[in-house]
């Protein structure tokens, strides 16, 4: 198994710390990871996305042109990843601020109202944990558990009481996918 993903939108998303978050889980289930991340100078607003790959075998590069899975968050990111899944992947994307929808037909396109989600959540903290979900859901390359693993990891303990919220930010995610 290899899986290669993208994951882009604005900085503040939390674009990083998922692709962050499912990297730890990668290690925690014993997969061989990379995780490289690209931003601009702004903090917020300003465009992000990380490259992430998980995989059963060595890892040459954490390069990459093209994709097997894509998780974009605004217009800017569809525009530019859309055409970079490969044949037969999977794009998802949350239809907030998304104007012009995705037009391929020879990948899966996943739409999840993620805001929607976390706001029913009561935490807007939570957008991003309810994507990584439906990305599971779509692609189980890791279980809930390592993720959860791999947020103790990557959480400031002082933060570690928001765990199970994020549990069910993820199951949550999970149900928006058939």
């Amino acid at each position: 198994m290899k899986e290669e993903i993208v994951i882009a939108g604005f900085g503040g998303q939390g674009v990083l710390s998922m692709g962050k978050i499912l990297a730890y889980a990668g290690l925690m289930d014993g997969k061989e990871v990379t995780w490289m991340p690209s931003y601009g100078p702004e903090q917020r607003g300003g465009t992000a996305n990380v490259t992430v790959i998980v995989s059963d075998n060595a890892i040459s590069s954490p390069v990459l042109d093209t994709f097997d899975t894509a998780v974009v968050l605004n217009q800017q990111s569809l525009d530019k990843f859309e055409s970079k899944v490969k044949p037969g992947g999977t794009l998802i994307y949350d239809p907030s601020g998304i104007h012009r929808l995705p037009s391929r037909t020879d990948i899966r396109v996943i739409p999840v109202d993620a805001i929607t989600a976390s706001i029913e959540l009561k935490n807007s903290k939570t957008y991003n944990m309810v994507l990584l979900g439906a990305l599971l859901k779509c692609r189980p390359i890791v279980g809930i558990d390592a993720v959860i693993r791999g947020l103790r990891k990557t959480l400031p303990e002082r933060h570690h009481h928001l765990i199970p919220l994020n549990e069910e930010a993820l199951r949550k995610g999970m149900s928006l996918v058939d």
